[in-house]
């Protein structure tokens, strides 16, 4: 049984603050700093370049990838750390499009974050081609499955709502037509229990700064199916991704499996912190995790409407259709949250409307729920929100 009494003792959490915003950027481990420290003198200090392999900096991309591959039921060796979420959708997109090379349409749909449908029409306005992509509602994807469409691009869990998309179903009903699929994870991995091997998906990326907790631009993963690591071609073909980087050869040859989606140079500062992170999630089970989640996620919901009648939930009212978080549209939000934030209740706000609260147990706990709603209730009811500088957009929201 995971001990999440113990796991909140293991972050730095500022006095008094309930922190409800984990599903945006989760909080520091308190071992992270000693941690990136001691790397910063005892490696980079002492041993300088050498700590590329007496520390062995080179194989941390795919050692942390390691570390993840267990909390998203991914097999070893298939999953690689670095660069930008953004980057990782990218790559995988570019080569699911190389493989189904004879189909020319993405579907995807509009609760995708729209970072990964930029991306995807950036790709499509250079392959040009007549490949395009198509969007459809979140509960329309299952019926537009076709044996015209080329890649299925869906982020399981929609960052505003925390609808969450059946990747079994449709995976598999995606493959059983030649579809390639690419999962955005960014709002699952650390949330909710995922088995990518289990679900038979092509390609999978994510973040892990927020759930995972590796901190403001921790780098990014993807993950690749068995199945494709030898066949897919990296459209950003870097040094990394090199066969024999240090051969320093001037033409391209992929390297084996995995390794091919290396790009550039590792981000050791930030996947050291990382690790930080993942000694905490060893200490638990997803299985744990989910459960505690759904729990505090329903109290707060019931807390929440008890107090604000006002509010109306966005977030699916069952459980197991929602991620680890709870949304409620209110049409003065944006204030809202900024007068939540003022009297230490942390939450963040997507527009148009929607108030958002990451529900994370390894350092929330009922008590903070109940708070968290008790304040909640004062600023709705007693418009504490209508306040001049409340509607005032800072650059982050």
């Amino acid at each position: 049984m995971s001990d999440f009494a113990k796991t909140k003792a293991l972050f730095h959490l500022p006095k008094d603050v309930i922190y409800l915003d984990g599903n945006s950027l989760g909080p520091l481990p308190k071992k992270a700093t000693d941690k990136v420290a001691n790397m910063m003198q005892s490696e980079w200090g002492e041993m300088l370049i050498g700590a590329w392999n007496e520390a062995k900096w080179m194989d941390l991309s795919k050692s942390v990838g390691n570390r993840i591959a267990r909390l998203i039921g991914a097999e070893e060796n298939h999953l690689i750390m670095g660069d930008t979420l953004s980057i990782k959708v990218y790559q995988a997109l570019a080569s699911a499009l190389e493989i189904n090379d004879e189909r020319k349409i993405i579907l995807s749909d509009t609760g995708n974050f729209p970072s990964d449908l930029y991306m995807a029409q950036g790709l499509v306005k250079t392959l040009k081609q007549d490949y395009q992509l198509k969007l459809v509602e979140p509960h329309e994807v299952l019926e537009n499955l076709s044996t015209d469409i080329a890649v299925l691009l869906l982020t399981e869990v929609d960052y505003r709502t925390g609808g969450k998309h059946n990747m079994v179903e449709l995976t598999q009903k995606a493959r059983g037509m030649g579809i390639i699929t690419v999962w955005d994870l960014a709002h699952s991995a650390g949330a909710i229990e995922v088995d990518l091997m289990a679900a038979n998906v092509d390609f999978a990326v994510g973040c892990t700064y927020k759930y995972l907790n590796g901190g403001p631009g921790s780098p990014a993963f993807i993950y690749v199916a068995p199945r494709f690591s030898q066949i897919a071609q990296p459209a950003l073909s870097g040094w990394l991704g090199h066969d024999a980087p240090f051969d320093f050869d001037l033409d391209y040859r992929a390297a084996n499996g995995i390794d091919r989606m290396r790009v550039g140079t590792p981000p050791v500062i930030a996947l050291k912190c990382l690790e930080s992170a993942l000694d905490i999630w060893e200490q638990v089970s997803m299985a744990d995790v989910r459960a505690k989640s759904i729990e505090l996620s329903s109290l707060f919901i019931e807390e929440v409407r008890r107090r604000c009648p006002t509010l109306t939930l966005v977030s699916p009212e069952d459980p197991a259709l929602r991620g680890s978080q709870v949304s409620f549209k209110f049409d003065h939000g944006y204030a809202a949250i900024r007068a939540l934030i003022d009297r230490k209740v942390i939450g963040d706000f997507r527009a148009p409307n929607i108030m958002r609260f990451g529900i994370t147990p390894l350092y929330i706990d009922e008590t903070d729920i109940i708070s968290a709603a008790k304040m909640i209730g004062k600023v709705i009811n007693n418009k504490l929100w209508d306040r001049d500088e409340y509607h005032q957009r800072a650059n982050v929201t």
